[in-house]
């Protein structure tokens, strides 16, 4: 069998250089990100240790409970961006709708004065977890079933 010689024109390599440098500067930009999500979420564990063992002196229960759900929006950022380099290069659907689902329930936790603004924002909670089960659903539906017999 002859093997085929595919030409590449010069446009291409271009392009392809082009790529390979914005994604270079991106996977830089990410790594760094990471670190300083990482030493954010370390401050708010220390945060939450002079809390509990330093008695309760440095705010309220809202603040300590809007500090957890930053805890939690810094995690999944950092657990988005790992899940970027194990999944060559891609950010999965469903860590964007974690992300929004946890951002508006500390917007409602820290700013409930609005009946209205917090209805609104639940209704948005709704329709990301309506959008997340959908998700899951077609991603249950689309996957190939495998079947194993034992023998």
């Amino acid at each position: 069998m002859a093997k085929q010689i595919k030409t590449v024109s010069a446009e291409e390599r271009v392009n392809v250089g082009i790529v390979k440098g914005f994604t270079f500067y991106l996977n830089i930009a990410l790594v760094a990100l990471g670190i300083t999500l990482t030493i954010l979420m370390g401050k708010e564990l220390l945060y939450f240790y002079r809390y509990v063992f330093g008695g309760h002196d440095s705010g309220g229960q809202y603040e300590f409970l809007e500090r957890i759900l930053e805890f939690f929006l810094y995690f999944e950022f950092i657990a988005m961006i790992v899940k970027y380099f194990k999944e060559s290069y891609h950010f999965p659907l469903r860590y964007f709708l974690y992300l929004g689902i946890t951002a508006l329930t500390r917007l409602i936790i820290v700013s409930h004065d609005n009946a209205v603004q917090t209805l609104l924002f639940s209704l948005a909670i709704l329709a990301l977890v309506i959008s997340l089960s959908i998700l899951n659903l077609v991603k249950a539906y689309v996957e190939p079933i495998t079947i194993t017999e034992d023998t």
